[in-house]
């Protein structure tokens, strides 16, 4: 701790009182005036005790704050475990019932919510690429036909659809739910290729492929 070297900043003031304040993570120094800057490095080091306990309580909150939210990935709960660490990239990866985020230290002064929102698109990006491909081979062998071709793309109030070009787009939010509703829903637009409209063939075919859809149909209600 004695060897930590302290960065702040300094505002000068009308007031008579020099006051030391650590702000999220942040040391702000206000001081009058007519302190010279000698006096105040003096009374930085006298108080850098103080200061740095500050700064890890800081860390410390941040990071627990980061620890307790919940992620749903393949209709799992996950906690999110954020760490900082000196890398170049973002690092993120899924293990057991938790998330672990690896993060640059200069994100530390970043807004929380601001990028865990980032990693967690990132994050269901990668998951939503990794399910699609399987089911996509299995539903096309299985069915015996398959779209021009698929693309994974952010969509406002729609986790998928099948375009006129036969080309089925789906929200990387769909990493959300489990593997066989996620199947479901692949299989509802891939048999879109066949049938326009709900037309009693669409959902013979579906329910040719599987049975007990209906159970996974009430889940998603956004394609």
């Amino acid at each position: 701790m004695e060897n930590k070297t302290i960065c702040y900043s300094v505002k000068r003031t009308v007031d008579t009182n020099m006051i030391i304040q650590v702000e999220n993570g942040e040391v702000i120094v206000n001081a009058p005036w007519y302190v010279r800057e000698n006096t105040i490095k003096k009374t930085i080091q006298e108080k850098k005790k103080w200061i740095l306990n500050k700064i890890d309580e800081y860390e410390k909150n941040k990071t627990e704050l980061m620890d307790i939210r919940p992620i749903i990935i393949l209709g799992k709960n996950y906690n999110l475990k954020v760490s900082y660490k000196n890398i170049e990239k973002i690092e993120c990866n899924l293990k057991e019932n938790t998330v672990e985020v690896n993060l640059p230290k200069k994100y530390k002064k970043a807004n929380n919510e601001l990028i865990t929102n980032v990693l967690m698109d990132k994050l269901y990006e990668k998951v939503a690429k990794e399910q699609l491909e399987y089911i996509m081979e299995k539903l096309r062998v299985n069915l015996g036909f398959a779209p021009e071709d698929y693309k994974i793309k952010e969509m406002k109030n729609c986790i998928a659809k099948c375009t006129e070009e036969k080309v089925i787009i789906v929200n990387p939010k769909i990493a959300i739910f489990n593997p066989k509703t996620i199947e479901y829903i692949l299989l509802h637009q891939f048999c879109h290729l066949k049938y326009k409209n709900h037309v009693k063939g669409f959902w013979k075919m579906i329910e040719n492929y599987m049975p007990e859809y209906k159970k996974y149909e009430i889940k998603c209600n956004m394609y």
